[in-house]
């Protein structure tokens, strides 16, 4: 009877815990479904921020399948290659369709397209620097359309207008540009060799004064030395005896035409004291050329007390660069004992290499620069040499240049340039707004209130301008002056390099 009252009781227990059981095995989530919302809720947030896959790129996921975007320039320029993954599990190349849209600021957005190759999807462009841009990704997997957006930053940093007033950036427009390259050569500031006069006594004698040295600045008609010369003593008595001896004929002249005209004397006596006349005429005409061409004016030599003193004056106003005379030395009326040099114009000798021929030419000008002073000045080319060196293997080419003020000096190396061709290109930027950046020649390209840096490959250059091949295209905005000011603030920005 005890076991037949406790069946029911028990009945009800055995029933009480299977329904508890049941109740709590369907409120409890199974295992697939745990993994799907775990999935979920990290889609959300690699949708933010992508996580690293397992060949280093941007992985993006949705449910089981992840996508992962990989920049790839080890020995080749950059490109995109995409992995597919499925639980984590690598997929075939072929597995999905996949495109991607870059847009850049300031450029047409570029269009991916992808094509498998060995385990991962290429893309078919190169992924150009620096790799700061939107990308729009969209891959087809079986019918369904998954899409994914992402942004990075690199080399770009916001600058408002008043912060780029304060900061004093000038902004340039790229375009079209004459291009002037200069061909730079060596050379040395030499005499004019047109106005250096080789001083010589003319007559002989003995030195009894030397008044101009070596190095000394003079002026035409200066006194150099002096001499006391016979030769000399001797023209300025036959120039006196002449003049007298010409005193005297004409008076002879005078008289004897007048007492012809009278008919007191001969006709014949007339015509001899003219004939007289005459030759007294050449005769101090001949003394006073001899006395001329010692650099003595005939007329002064009759108030000299020592009519053997021969003063040697300077031809032309210069620089005495070479002496050689000394006090109480006989000379010989062609011993060369002084050399003047006018240097208020002078001479570069410059350095033409057998490659640089055919780019100089006479009349063509120069600008010449010294190399160990902040002076230049522009000349012009007035010879070339037709022959070239047998041991430099060069040729010389001649720039005169102008030195009333005296700047220039003779011994001076000095830089010549000239303009080699003039080049019309399409897009140039001026040379000061060239950074570095990182490994690239850049300048910073201005996108509304954002710089970017744009690497450039440059072409040829003048100096001042400089030939944009790629990087920049007509039109774009610069930064000219004060460009380096973006640099430091990409500097403090901590600007990096991800991929």
């Amino acid at each position: 009877m005890d076991k037949v009252r406790l069946m029911p009781i028990l009945l009800v227990i055995a029933i009480g815990i299977i329904l508890g059981g049941l109740i709590l095995t369907l409120d409890k989530p199974t295992g697939a479904e745990m993994k799907m919302e775990d999935t979920h809720a990290n889609e959300k947030s690699t949708k933010n921020q992508p996580a690293t896959g397992p060949k280093g790129g941007k992985l993006f996921t949705d449910h089981d399948f992840s996508l992962e975007l990989t920049i790839f320039e080890k020995g080749v320029p950059p490109q995109f290659r995409v992995y597919l993954y499925n639980s984590d599990k690598l997929l075939s190349p072929t597995s999905a369709a996949v495109t991607v849209t870059l847009t850049r600021l300031g450029a047409p957005a570029q269009l991916f397209k992808f094509t498998p190759e060995a385990d991962y999807l290429l893309g078919d462009q190169i992924v150009e620097e620096p790799h700061s841009f939107d990308l729009a990704i969209t891959a087809t997997l079986n019918g369904k359309i998954l899409r994914w957006s992402h942004s990075q930053v690199e080399g770009r940093v916001e600058i408002s207008d008043d912060m780029l007033k304060s900061m004093g950036i000038e902004l340039f427009t790229a375009g079209p540009a004459t291009i002037k390259p200069k061909l730079r050569l060596p050379g040395e500031v030499i005499f004019n060799e047109h106005n250096i006069v080789r001083v010589v006594p003319r007559a002989p004698g003995m030195v009894t004064a030397v008044h101009g040295h070596h190095g000394q600045q003079v002026k035409k008609g200066d006194v150099l030395a002096v001499i006391d010369s016979p030769m000399l003593a001797d023209m300025r008595s036959q120039y006196s005896v002449a003049r007298k001896r010409l005193t005297l004929a004409k008076t002879t002249y005078k008289r004897e035409k007048q007492l012809w005209e009278e008919k007191i004397s001969a006709q014949q006596e007339f015509l001899l004291a003219e004939e007289l006349w005459h030759e007294a005429q050449i005769a101090l005409e001949l003394a006073a050329t001899k006395l001329l061409a010692l650099g003595v004016q005939p007329e002064s030599s009759f108030l000299r007390t020592n009519i053997a003193k021969y003063e040697i004056r300077a031809p032309i106003s210069g620089i005495i660069i070479a002496k050689s005379v000394a006090l109480g030395e006989a000379l010989s009326e062609d011993r060369e004992i002084y050399t003047v040099a006018d240097v208020s114009t002078v001479w570069t000798a410059v350095t033409v290499y057998p490659k640089d021929l055919n780019v100089i030419r006479v009349g063509q000008k120069v600008t010449v620069k010294a190399t160990a002073y902040d002076i230049e000045s522009e000349g012009s080319v007035t010879y070339i040499s037709t022959l070239i060196g047998g041991q430099t293997r060069t040729a010389t080419a001649r720039v005169e240049l102008d030195n009333n003020d005296g700047k220039w000096r003779p011994g001076m190396f000095v830089n010549a340039e000239l303009v080699a061709e003039e080049i019309e290109v399409p897009v140039a930027v001026s040379v000061d707004a060239i950074q570095t950046f990182r490994d690239w020649s850049v300048v910073f390209g201005r996108y509304g209130q954002y710089f970017e840096a744009r690497p450039l490959e440059l072409g040829r250059s003048d100096g001042e301008m400089v030939e944009v091949l790629e990087g920049l295209t007509h039109g774009e905005q610069y930064a000219g002056g004060n460009s380096f000011a973006l640099k430091a603030e990409l500097g403090k920005a901590g600007a990096t390099h991800d991929h």
